[in-house]
């Protein structure tokens, strides 16, 4: 494999598992760790155009398979931590984790992004996926996000561009978010600390947050709600080999601790068929699934 050269470091062959919250998975045949936007920008330019890419960041919202990650896993760290306030406005990197963004914005008296104390992850990932929680989401609150796409250009896209609804973004997965301006409005610190911290009780008492697991396993259909189609189709506490949905949060699956990324998509697989059985509703996985399920064989295809 020829890759270009960066400012950034190049890994072969490592694990992925000990770098994702679900603590599974197999190793990426390469893991870059660009330097900055620019060392990212010119490694897209100068890649081989065939080169498979996914993007990681903190790994609390992905499943990797165990059979390992074929091409390069990108994974954005210091070069993509800044953050810029103006006003009741925030400029972020991708690599801010979520948790940070909702304490730097009551620090300075800016309300209204208290929702991202309760979403694992980073920015890069709320961005992705629109992620939202206790009634707020990401388009709310986003002016612009930086986008590189696949041959290293940097776009800046609004809402309506990126195609932002529930859950969903509309580009593609091989464009990489590199950072956003998210707006705010002006509050009292003290009432949004205290909004923060009612948050992340509520969260402690209603989701499985010590234990190995990736967030919400499904996103919530239209005018229903996931936990209550699980809870009805009897998967509340069911078990395949090491995974489990949480018997708190029963649309949280979680590594009892030798779990192996199989055992978690046959489970969520197994809770699909039955809420469709019982409910007439398919069920969709809000956790990336990446990789090949089994390594394959010199000469076979992988699985």
């Amino acid at each position: 494999m020829s890759l270009p050269k960066t400012r950034g470091r190049y890994l072969f062959d490592v694990p992925l598992a000990p770098t994702t919250w679900f603590r599974v998975g197999g190793a990426a045949q390469v893991t870059f760790k660009p330097a900055d936007i620019q060392d990212l920008c010119f490694f897209l330019k100068n890649r081989p155009t065939n080169l498979p890419l996914h993007t990681i960041g903190v790994g609390s919202n992905i499943l990797v398979r165990d059979g390992g990650v074929e091409g390069v896993v990108i994974r954005l760290g210091q070069g993509f931590n800044n953050v810029y306030i103006n006003g009741t406005s925030l400029d972020i990197g991708a690599a801010v984790l979520d948790r940070n963004v909702a304490d730097l914005a009551c620090g300075a008296g800016i309300a209204g992004l208290e929702f991202l104390c309760g979403i694992p992850g980073t920015i890069g990932g709320a961005l992705r996926m629109n992620a939202g929680a206790y009634g707020s989401d990401i388009s709310q609150v986003l002016e612009y996000a930086l986008v590189l796409d696949p041959k290293g250009t940097l776009h800046r896209l609004t809402n309506q561009e990126l195609g932002l609804a529930y859950r969903h973004c509309d580009l593609p997965k091989d464009w990489i978010f590199v950072g956003a301006r998210l707006n705010g409005q002006v509050g009292n610190e003290k009432e949004i600390q205290e909004k923060i911290s009612s948050f992340l009780k509520e969260r402690e008492k209603t989701q499985p947050v010590k234990s190995r697991t990736g967030g919400s396993t499904f996103a919530n259909p239209e005018g229903k709600k996931a936990w209550e189609l699980i809870d009805r189709a009897g998967c509340r506490g069911l078990r395949k080999g090491g995974a489990m949905m949480s018997e708190l949060h029963c649309n949280f699956m979680i590594n009892e601790g030798g779990a192996t990324a199989a055992d978690l998509e046959n489970l969520g697989e197994e809770v699909r068929q039955r809420v469709l059985e019982t409910s007439g509703v398919s069920l969709r996985w809000e956790i990336e699934r990446i990789g090949f399920k089994s390594m394959p064989a010199i000469g076979e295809k992988a699985a």
